[in-house]
């Protein structure tokens, strides 16, 4: 298509003045958004015009066309839109294949260059969100507008000197919504000590769940002891086994391991961010592995995958007492459980008689509810329950004070929370530093060291929802760049996309 500009004359690009004298004609050459499916190039004739201002160092300037050329672009204004829509929604590899398909000519590396990062507004948001999210092994942070949900700005670390300067440059954020990071919170106290911390409540529930179930491993024997003075023992009777060991699988010897450099660097004095950084692992795990004691983390690297396992156990005493009477073949021993019920596969049957000829099975134990089930049931609310579920968590309760304590604190705490009753809070805390287990005693001191954020997430309106849902949503944007991308153009795309 040939087209000739014919509007009035343009102004000087430099000094803005009109030129009124033309210099000559000549031919661009753009390229325009397909016809009908096929590639549209359009010849555009335009002006070089004179300025005649005797201060403008330019003498003379082309004519643009209005929506339709630029300075130094072979493309039309409106295929350059199409072309960085592509490359904010797929990237560039992908970007690329669809321009093939819609036949337009636009590589990888020019979608790249139409990137460009909005820019962040002066000042921050009244109510600002921030967390952190990860790259692999290094961690940035993400910044949110909860009042419109749209990310206003990326960070390329999560420490709190970043954080504070970001919040000295863009000055006006009244109300913080954060999880626990202490880093964040050292940055507010510093470059914003007016504004008003908001704990997720989210991430508090969270918090005393893990310390629910942590109750309840650690009263286990409490349920084991209940369960069988209530219940005889079942039928057929179980076949005396030797001691139980622990089978040397590998994760069983790297959790031995790891749990030895871990105490053997905290014993030289070294930090959780040191031993993470030499091990390579996250501080939570390095945490983990000093708080938690050795029996706890080798029986959890035993039930690793022990969900599927768990179909065996009503079977286990018939299997152990056809094992005693000399049956031994797994594929007949298989098909005789699964005539009395069993759905699970043939391997589980294998591994535990091979257990039995190693002499590493555990003796068939009396059916109690594991921690994170009992964890479910405390948690949850009471209308979602079963009829069933609500008499085990009775029995649960009436077998162990300490856990049935934690059950009725959680629910109280829960009520506070769903009720916005953050007045309250000070003495559901005092409650439970007066006689809850230890675990929830631990939580509430970390409640009381937090006490005005907590607070304010129990009784605003404001939490860090809308904060998580960016970060999923960066997340799926960066593995669909599997990696290869750089901070600079994750950010052009997270903020380009809001």
């Amino acid at each position: 298509m040939e087209v000739a500009a014919c509007g009035p004359p343009s102004r000087c690009p430099s000094c803005g003045g009109p030129g009124r004298r033309r210099h000559s004609t000549y031919w661009r050459t753009l390229a325009e958004r397909p016809l009908a499916g096929k590639k549209l190039w359009i010849r555009l004739r335009v002006r070089r015009l004179f300025c005649d201002r005797a201060r403008c160092r330019r003498t003379t300037f082309v004519e643009q066309v209005p929506g339709l050329s630029e300075r130094y672009v072979r493309s039309s204004i409106g295929l350059k839109q199409w072309l960085r829509d592509v490359a904010v929604e797929l990237g560039s590899r992908a970007g690329e294949r669809l321009c093939r398909k819609l036949s337009i000519a636009a590589g990888r590396t020019r979608l790249l260059g139409l990137l460009e990062a909005p820019e962040v507004p002066e000042r921050a948001p009244r109510v600002l969100g921030v967390d952190e999210f990860t790259f692999g092994r290094t961690y940035g942070t993400v910044l949110v507008h909860v009042e419109t949900d749209r990310v206003v700005d990326l960070l390329p670390d999560r420490t709190s000197e970043t954080f504070a300067a970001w919040l000295r440059e863009h000055p006006g954020a009244v109300i913080i919504c954060r999880d626990r990071a202490t880093a964040y919170t050292r940055a507010i106290k510093e470059a914003t000590p007016e504004a008003i911390e908001v704990a997720d409540r989210w991430h508090l529930l969270q918090n005393l769940s893990a310390a629910v179930e942590e109750t309840c491993h650690q009263h286990r024997s409490c349920l084991r002891k209940h369960v069988e003075q209530e219940e005889p023992p079942p039928e057929p009777p179980v076949i005396d086994l030797p001691v139980p060991e622990l089978p040397r699988t590998p994760l069983v010897e790297r959790t031995r391991d790891r749990y030895a450099d871990v105490h053997r660097l905290l014993e030289r004095k070294w930090t959780i961010s040191a031993i993470a950084r030499h091990i390579g692992r996250d501080r939570k795990t390095v945490r983990r592995f000093k708080t938690t004691p050795l029996d706890e983390l080798l029986a959890s690297a035993v039930d690793f995958g022990i969900h599927k396992a768990k179909l065996l156990e009503p079977f286990k005493p018939y299997l152990n007492s056809r094992f005693a009477a000399g049956c031994t073949s797994g594929t007949r021993l298989f098909h005789e459980i699964r005539e009395r019920g069993y759905t699970g596969s043939i391997q589980v049957v294998r591994r535990h008689l091979a257990k039995l000829r190693k002499g590493t099975a555990e003796p068939v134990r009396a059916d109690i509810p594991s921690p994170r089930r009992i964890t479910s049931w405390i948690m949850r609310p009471r209308e979602t329950l079963t009829d069933r579920e609500l008499e085990k968590l009775i029995d649960v309760r009436i077998a162990c004070p300490d856990i049935a304590r934690a059950c009725d604190l959680a629910r109280c705490f829960r009520d506070l929370l769903v009720n916005r009753r953050g007045g309250m809070l000070l003495e559901w805390i005092r409650q439970a530093e007066l006689d809850a287990p230890v675990p929830v005693r631990s939580f509430a001191g970390f409640l009381r060291q937090n006490l005005d954020a907590v607070t304010a997430g129990l009784t605003l309106e404001w939490s860090s929802g809308k904060v998580e849902g960016n970060v999923n949503r960066i997340k799926t944007l960066k593995r669909a760049m599997y990696g290869r991308a750089s901070f600079r153009l994750l950010r052009i795309r997270i903020l380009t996309r809001g």
